[in-house]
């Protein structure tokens, strides 16, 4: 049994929006995608840090949701800022009922367990579109009100956080963010979305007692990163 973590498929089987025109670790990402996540059993979970896919909504992701379901084992999903598709906890799943898939959960406003750990998270936000003068307060404010009510949903257990947009990065910190992983006592936070010249900017490691680690896809080589046994 592991636990496993990559974010950011971008996977566009439904809309013509192939990540490939970008070139360099992009090229050829469905079959990279296909070998890395090879190595998971259906005793396994593995929770996908947003950007699922290209979609508008969930009938454009069928196929793309077809492809996630394939991988052996839990998936738990939480959304990315290219989610589109995304609209209620129960619409998901009442598609995937139509579609017969199962072992498919939305990481939003609530928490998982794993092997006696509990797996919070939510998007998060990102203060690059501040400087395009398009940062909105009442959906920072609302990430945060989100992210501390899976923190609360986790009780006494160990947590892991899971987010879509780093809380930091070089030149950057969110303090309300990391606050919320200090004041919780967070062992460790994975994010996605910076790719290609952004890899640069990615901070990992111990800080403040908090392990941080980038898995977007393309900086992992497709190949989801092992959490847990």
């Amino acid at each position: 049994m592991a636990l496993y973590a990559i974010g950011d498929l971008h996977l566009s089987f439904g809309v013509d929006k192939p990540m490939d025109v970008f070139g360099g670790a992009w090229h050829g990402y469905v079959d990279k995608l296909k070998e890395g996540i090879a190595k998971i059993r259906p005793e396994d979970t593995t929770v996908i840090l947003g950007d699922v896919c290209w979609g508008l909504d969930l009938n454009q992701s069928r196929e793309d949701f077809a492809f996630v379901a394939a991988i052996p084992g839990r998936k738990i999903i939480l959304k990315g800022n290219h989610d589109y598709w995304w609209s209620t906890a129960a619409k998901f799943y009442r598609f995937c009922e139509e579609n017969g898939w199962e072992n498919m959960y939305i990481l939003n406003n609530n928490c998982y367990e794993y092997g006696g750990f509990a797996l919070c998270g939510t998007r998060g936000w990102f203060y690059e579109e501040d400087k395009q003068g398009t940062h909105d307060e009442k959906v920072f404010r609302r990430e945060l009100i989100r992210l501390e009510t899976s923190l609360k949903a986790a009780g006494d257990l160990p947590k892991l956080c899971f987010l879509h947009y780093p809380p930091r990065y070089r030149g950057y910190t969110c303090p309300e963010i990391l606050e919320l992983l200090k004041q919780y006592r967070v062992g460790a936070c994975y994010y996605g979305h910076l790719h290609s010249e952004s890899h640069k900017l990615a901070v990992e490691g111990a800080i403040d007692g908090t392990h941080f680690q980038l898995v977007a896809a393309d900086y992992i080589g497709f190949e989801p990163v092992k959490v847990l046994e």
